[in-house]
């Protein structure tokens, strides 16, 4: 079964990112804005995606992990400071980005509400 993660904010995925030791399966982020008082996001494009992710998940291999992460407010994001934006890590350029960690398979935007994209990164080559 996948193991899923949940953080929020840079400093708690910096932390997490540090303590993931040789991970067994493969590793995938989804960076999203963070939630509302509504429980959504404030990314329209990032709630219209969560629920195709979500169900795309079945495909990864069992023993990977998912890490969904609240990368913060909308004037957090924009700011082109944002360390998500310049950790060379991650160089987010859009929400929502989907991407398997350490490996160049990404997806970003609209491209992460199509189940067929998404289903196909979460695939082991």
């Amino acid at each position: 079964m996948v193991v899923k993660h949940q953080i929020e904010g840079y400093p708690a995925f910096c932390e997490f990112i540090e303590n993931l030791k040789d991970p067994k399966g493969n590793v995938h982020v989804l960076f999203s804005g963070s939630k509302l008082e509504t429980g959504q996001s404030w990314c329209p494009t990032c709630v219209e995606a969560k629920p195709v992710v979500e169900e795309a998940l079945v495909q990864a291999e069992p023993d990977s992990h998912f890490v969904y992460v609240e990368v913060g407010d909308r004037a957090f994001w924009k700011d082109p400071n944002c360390p998500f934006r310049t950790d060379k890590r991650t160089s987010l350029l859009v929400l929502p980005t989907l991407l398997r960690w350490g490996q160049p398979q990404r997806l970003q935007g609209d491209q992460c509400k199509n189940p067929d994209l998404v289903e196909m990164l979460f695939q082991d080559d």
